[in-house]
């Protein structure tokens, strides 16, 4: 069964995301960044290990946390996915809500991500 069920207006439901960290998610090959947020990177992220560690948000407890709440909600039914373009690492941005539920606005309001600017 393919991971998309459905395209619905420019945006697709997936029906098994599986989860990378706090702002990005897998749906079948295609990687997925929850467009305008920022999670916590994860211990094995290199922006904490070089240069760009004094602007990378490195707190790692937080960083699971983000993932878990991530998991959490998308285990609560299919994630429409809303192609934005994609990033310079050539993952699609996009928003993602469930159940009407915006993914990244969950995560900042829970204080385990923060707006994109």
């Amino acid at each position: 069964m393919s991971q998309f069920l459905a395209l619905v207006a420019g945006a697709a439901l997936c029906a098994t995301p599986s989860v990378h960290d706090g702002d990005t998610i897998r749906c079948g090959a295609e990687r997925i960044r929850i467009a305008n947020i920022d999670a916590p990177e994860l211990p094995d992220s290199p922006k904490c290990q070089d240069y760009r560690r004094s602007y990378a948000w490195c707190d790692f407890a937080k960083g699971y946390a983000a993932r878990e709440a991530l998991q959490r909600l998308l285990a609560s039914g299919p994630a429409r996915i809303e192609r934005m373009g994609q990033d310079r690492y050539g993952r699609t941005l996009a928003r993602v809500t469930v159940s009407g539920k915006d993914a990244g606005a969950v995560l900042v309001q829970q204080g385990l991500a923060r707006w994109w600017q």
